[in-house]
């Protein structure tokens, strides 16, 4: 059968996907989403509030902490200074608190539309969290560490675990945000031909494990940062005292990353490899031979000065905390992972790791010569960022509007009053949970765009039921990512389409997609069946962070 008439006879997935794509194409950017979103609540909270929706129940709360207005530098704007934790007490009180709807289209509404975009923006955690991790991880993609890592670690994979390898790198890639995107996925396909096998399965193997794992990984992300601080100020709609450090699910996310490096292998040497048979198309142009010795000294030489460079802020991390006495430890009760510095400090020193690590790469591999190469790499990150910060703005305003309504924290207790006398179990709203979000991951394949929806909702909700937010945020983790490879509103579908056309002239959307629905499928099975066995052997999620609310 020709090129033509395979393209020509479309399969019922193809035709499916073609009216996915057609609808996904009407669905507007992120950003106009949440445009969308103010709007309603503001016209809803009117509604609520001439209807008098209120809701009365029981609430513990620290008593009030008394601050003293300062103005800093000769600024107008004040600032509030507190006392330090150890000159006051904490105490608690419990108290019964009606809550009722408050209108953003009264008189005092309107005014804090008017005079709360700046601190709805400056007070949004996220903002910070993102720009000071992508210092360093932005500087050691474009100096090219990053790709190199990928590279240096495939090469020396053995035969026989080159899968495994490849997906494990994948799922890890995503500290670096786009990198494995752009990076480990075209290198899947020349490692898998390299060995004799179908580099759409390379291609399949690495796209699985960059998107459809995106939420986990061994190690602490720029992204687990963001969704940290969206989550506490979501509890602290219930419950101000009620904070998750950047480590609560932790030990989730390695035990998830190993679990479904194992799962994505499976899938693809078991099922996607048989499908697609043995590979006649050739073999990919080698490069010249002395350019290509050339490229791998200097890359050699900077991978050894990155190795040092990151020895050196290691040493320097393990001298401030290892001594019972470190600087990074609890300065109260000399804890490492309880309230210390080393834990509130990671996403510092992640930036100082990757921004040491870029940096010394790049002299070594010359890749980055002198102060104006950095600084240049840092303003190109940060020029890339610039939507995602604009997003994050509007995502700001979404939020504060929402809380100074009240609709939260009414819809919360209103749905958990519900529930709970629909005597339904907490393991299974999880489950559902996780289902409704892998529903909307179809529209929002944005990790930060949903949590920014959900959180508000379904942590005061899953709180009042005696679920705790890092358990929340584990089972929105699990939902949030196997979509990603199948939706066509994945902003890399078109780029891994081309990649693999290289391989197969008449691929498309269809092919990329009826490759990836069996990992979408099975990972998303088998990570909730992961999750639902994690919660019921009651394993911590991270240090501190036991599933259950204490």
């Amino acid at each position: 059968m020709s090129a033509e008439a395979v393209v020509a006879k479309r399969t019922l997935s193809q035709r499916m996907l073609d009216g996915v794509e057609k609808l996904g194409n009407k669905v507007p950017h992120p950003v106009m989403i949440f445009l969308g979103l103010i709007l309603i609540i503001i016209l809803l909270s009117a509604v609520l509030s001439a209807l008098d929706v209120s809701v009365t129940y029981e609430v513990s709360e620290p008593a009030p902490v008394v601050g003293m207005e300062t103005y800093p530098g000769g600024t107008e704007e004040p600032s509030k200074v507190f006392p330090p934790d150890s000159l006051y007490d904490h105490p608690v009180e419990t108290h019964t608190e009606t809550t009722q709807i408050e209108s953003l289209l009264t008189a005092d509404g309107i005014r804090f539309i008017f005079t709360s975009a700046v601190d709805n923006f400056t007070n949004f955690g996220v903002v910070g969290v993102i720009l000071v991790a992508m210092i360093g991880v932005g500087l050691a993609e474009r100096a090219g560490l990053i790709g190199a890592l990928i590279r240096k670690l495939v090469k020396v994979a053995p035969k026989w675990s080159l899968t495994f390898i490849i997906v494990l790198l994948g799922i890890v890639s995503s500290v670096a945000s786009d990198a494995g995107y752009l990076v480990l996925i075209p290198l899947g396909a020349v490692a898998f031909i390299a060995v004799g096998r179908h580099p759409l399965a390379g291609i399949a193997a690495a796209f699985a494990a960059v998107g459809a794992t995106f939420g986990v990984n061994l190690i602490i992300t720029p992204v687990d940062g963001i969704i940290t601080e969206v989550t506490n100020e979501s509890a602290a709609l219930v419950d101000p005292t009620r904070e998750i450090s950047l480590t609560a699910n932790l030990f989730f996310g390695i035990g998830s990353t190993l679990f479904l490096a194992l799962v994505i292998t499976f899938v693809t040497e078991r099922i996607i490899e048989p499908r697609l048979g043995k590979y006649t198309g050739g073999h990919v142009e080698e490069e010249d031979p002395a350019t290509a010795d050339e490229d791998a000294a200097a890359e050699g030489r900077g991978l050894r000065f990155a190795l040092w460079g990151f020895l050196a802020v290691l040493a320097l991390i393990v001298l401030l905390s290892a001594p019972p006495n470190g600087i990074l430890r609890n300065p109260e009760t000399g804890s490492l992972i309880e309230n210390s510095p080393l834990m509130d400090g990671l996403i510092f020193i992640i930036m100082l790791i990757f921004l040491v690590a870029g940096l010394c790469y790049g002299a070594g591999a010359k890749t980055m010569r002198g102060s104006a190469a950095a600084m240049d790499a840092i303003t190109k990150t940060f020029a890339g960022l610039g939507g995602l910060i604009f997003m994050l703005l509007v995502i700001a305003q979404f939020i504060a509007y929402f809380n100074y309504t009240n609709m939260a924290t009414v819809a919360a207790v209103k749905m958990a009053d519900w529930l709970e006398s629909a005597n339904v179990g907490a393991l299974w709203l999880l489950i559902g949970f996780i289902l409704v979000t892998l529903i909307l991951d179809i529209i929002i394949p944005g990790v930060i765009p949903k949590w920014a929806i959900f959180a508000p909702i379904f942590v005061p909700l899953f709180l009042r039921l005696g679920v705790a937010p890092q358990t929340v945020l584990a089972a929105y983790r699990v939902g949030d990512s196997p979509v990603n490879v199948i939706t066509p509103l994945m902003v890399y579908l078109p780029f891994i389409v081309l990649l693999t056309q290289k391989y197969k002239k008449e691929a498309g959307v269809g092919t990329v997609v009826s490759l990836m629905i069996p990992y979408t499928l099975i990972v998303a099975a088998a990570w909730t069946l992961f999750f639902v066995a994690w919660y019921l052997l009651g394993i911590p999620l991270g240090p501190g962070a036991p599933v259950e609310l204490p």
